[in-house]
């Protein structure tokens, strides 16, 4: 995710753990209300006491939480769905699956990991062992422009393979551990170097050169439909994950905006505290409350939308816009 937005920003949107981005928003819209609520003319106080701001608020929010989960709801199924189908359509996702491990054993020389983050990692370490293989290979050869076109094209490879793997090592799935992994392999840059490197050189390799570069070309072309399918997978989990997390937070939400609606006004709440009334405080913690069920949703829609925006193409094409 090279060229993407800046660390503070990357780690609000992509990196942190989406309950606590989601606390945090909440808490800023507590902070918000109360300073906006303390210093508006009349008082809060006097508004409640004149009209229905909390009724109309309230009321309001019901609605909007029962429509938005609702509506989440209907994506979680949604998500289910594509995992439907008929007895053929799933042979053939399976037979697909198997082709592809077949072709993975093939290239890594082992058996394909079940672990999401191993089968990455062993394309990562065999598109590293190839190109290692490549540089040992061309030094040998006495073409000095070759053996220095692979010799970098070697080190960028290592570098970040070794990078790549050490994240990959010990994240689980289910995480956003393995994604953010996965997206640090500059698979697509390293690939136009080793297509660089065969279109220049390409009187000067041997037989057994251009098998090596072959392979690894296999290998950093095989990690991007690898890394989609992984990212595609984390997608569906997180989106029935965040279903579940509105579902419960749906509940309470709907509870304190049904007693605050039903208990709280001026005569029920008096007194302050540093200057700050409780009426304001109690309003704006319920506020709060109500409104997690949207900053959960959020919080999980900006990193989907982020990630799905830096890796938009599959292809060797370096979207540096993006």
């Amino acid at each position: 995710m090279t060229g993407g937005p800046s660390r503070p920003a990357r780690w609000f949107l992509v990196d942190a753990n989406r309950l606590l981005v989601a606390g945090v928003s909440t808490l800023a819209v507590f902070v918000a209300f109360v300073a906006v609520a303390s210093g508006v003319s009349p008082s809060f106080v006097t508004q409640v006491e004149s009209g229905d701001p909390i009724e109309t608020m309230f009321g309001t929010m019901i609605t909007v939480v029962v429509t938005g989960t609702t509506l989440v709801v209907t994506i979680g199924q949604l998500v289910l769905t594509q995992e439907n189908g008929p007895l053929g359509d799933q042979r053939d996702r399976m037979s697909n699956s198997m082709d592809v491990r077949e072709f993975t054993a093939e290239l890594t020389g082992s058996p394909a990991a079940t672990d999401p983050a191993a089968f990455l990692d062993d394309l990562v370490r065999t598109a590293a062992d190839r190109a290692e293989r490549l540089r040992e290979s061309v030094s040998e050869g006495g073409d000095a422009s070759l053996a220095s076109d692979v010799e970098g094209l070697a080190e960028d490879v290592g570098r970040n393979a070794d990078a790549v793997s050490q994240r990959l090592d010990g994240a689980r799935f289910g995480s956003f551990s393995v994604v953010s992994a996965a997206l640090g392999f500059e698979y697509g840059r390293l690939l136009g170097r080793a297509e660089g490197v065969s279109s220049t050189h390409a009187t000067a390799l041997s037989e057994s050169d251009r098998e090596l570069l072959e392979e690894l070309r296999g290998a950093l072309s095989l990690f991007g439909p690898a890394r989609e399918h992984v990212k595609t997978l984390y997608f569906q989990w997180a989106l029935i994950e965040l279903s579940q997390l509105i579902l419960y937070a749906a509940v309470p939400a709907l509870v304190v905006a049904g007693v605050t609606l039903a208990v709280v006004d001026a005569a029920a709440v008096s007194g302050s505290t540093l200057g700050i009334t409780h009426l304001v405080l109690v309003v704006g913690a319920a506020f709060a409350v109500t409104v997690l069920p949207f900053m959960l949703f959020v919080s999980y829609v900006l990193r989907i939308l982020t990630v799905a925006k830096r890796t938009l193409a599959i292809e060797p094409l370096v979207l540096r816009g993006e």
